[in-house]
């Protein structure tokens, strides 16, 4: 399945409003439609509470916009009935926080659409989000961490499904800013097991699954997971990727692909760019694992371009603004590439 530079988007927006963040994403040409995450609607659509309602013993502080878990307190009957009967329906996602994704559902998508996207967070991040009495990341309980990755399992897999009434191709993503912390204090976490549960959230989505990071971390280390896609801040990281190229192009080769992070999400850095600078940053990102002795053939055609992370962080304007030069770079490198009529 070529990629072709096909444009996507990481999940959140900065709208208030899910009808308006929706028609930006579907009036879009070419982008691969995304359900939106809208945190400035309120504490239940940040990313982490999103994903947190079905977890047993759960506090969603919105005030102080805080997750927290007595883990002395909790009971996880009814949950584990729940998961052993494989009952998706109760980890649906609820409707009062994720405005976004069902604004998406109710809408009818362009016919030239193929593809959609949807996100889950990661279970590293999660966990070091959601907080015991004594203020200590519930990661490190053992028990409830199985909790959170059996929980955004089902919650993934029961995305997928409603997601595939809308288009028969999905694509996940296993959202995880957290893997850059890996091997410092911040994240007590050996590689083994962040691989490991990374897979267990992925295990049962029947469709494609991919793994953002937005910082720089051990790269051969994810794309040992169970993964198809790469997605990575390319405007900052190139070089890195390009440090592990006979990872990188195994991984391409057994028909993985690169989500390139090209394109800027805050205001200051966007205000410096063009489509054309982007454009080169892009070509110039190619051309590192080219050098390493990749096919270019192999690299251009599994890249998908994406901006650095999600959208939350700027005004509405900027993010329509960043999302129009995501597109048009796309548009751009099709063109030098000959890739315009492959999509």
């Amino acid at each position: 399945m070529a990629w072709n530079c096909a444009p996507t988007c990481i999940g959140s927006l900065p709208h208030s409003d899910p009808a308006k963040a929706v028609s930006l994403i579907l009036g879009t040409e070419d982008l691969i439609p995304f359900w939106p995450q809208l945190p400035a609607r309120g504490f239940r659509e940040n990313m982490y509470a999103q994903y947190s309602p079905h977890l047993p013993g759960i506090n969603i502080d919105e005030t102080n916009k805080r997750i927290t878990v007595d883990l002395k307190g909790y009971n996880p009957e009814e949950f584990y009935t729940r998961l052993i009967a494989g009952d998706l329906d109760y980890f649906s996602c609820p409707q009062d926080s994720f405005s976004g994704l069902f604004e998406f559902l109710d809408r009818p998508l362009p016919k030239s659409v193929r593809r959609v996207k949807g996100q889950v967070t990661g279970p590293i991040s999660t966990g070091l989000q959601i907080f015991d009495s004594e203020g200590k990341p519930a990661l490190y309980d053992e028990g409830y961490c199985e909790i959170i990755r059996k929980n955004l399992n089902m919650m993934a897999r029961w995305q997928e499904r409603v997601l595939r009434s809308k288009c028969d191709e999905v694509v996940m993503f296993i959202d995880e800013p957290s893997l850059s912390l890996l091997g410092t204090p911040f994240a007590s976490v050996s590689w083994d097991n962040a691989v490991s549960w990374i897979n267990e959230v992925a295990e049962g989505v029947e469709g494609l699954k991919a793994v953002h990071c937005c910082g720089n971390t051990d790269w051969p280390k994810i794309l040992s997971a169970n993964i198809d896609i790469l997605s990575f801040d390319a405007y900052y990281y190139s070089y890195a990727i390009a440090l592990y190229p006979d990872e990188v192009e195994s991984f391409l080769k057994k028909g993985g692909a690169l989500a390139w992070g090209i394109v800027p999400n805050s205001e200051d850095a966007m205000n410096e760019e063009s489509v054309a600078s982007l454009v080169e940053l892009a070509e110039r990102g190619f051309e590192l694992l080219v050098e390493k002795g990749l096919d270019r053939d192999l690299v251009v055609p599994n890249s998908l371009l994406t901006p650095q992370c999600g959208l939350g962080g700027v005004s509405e304007a900027m993010s329509a603004r960043i999302i129009g030069a995501l597109a048009s770079v796309s548009k751009e490198l099709k063109r030098r590439h000959g890739l315009e009529e492959q999509q």
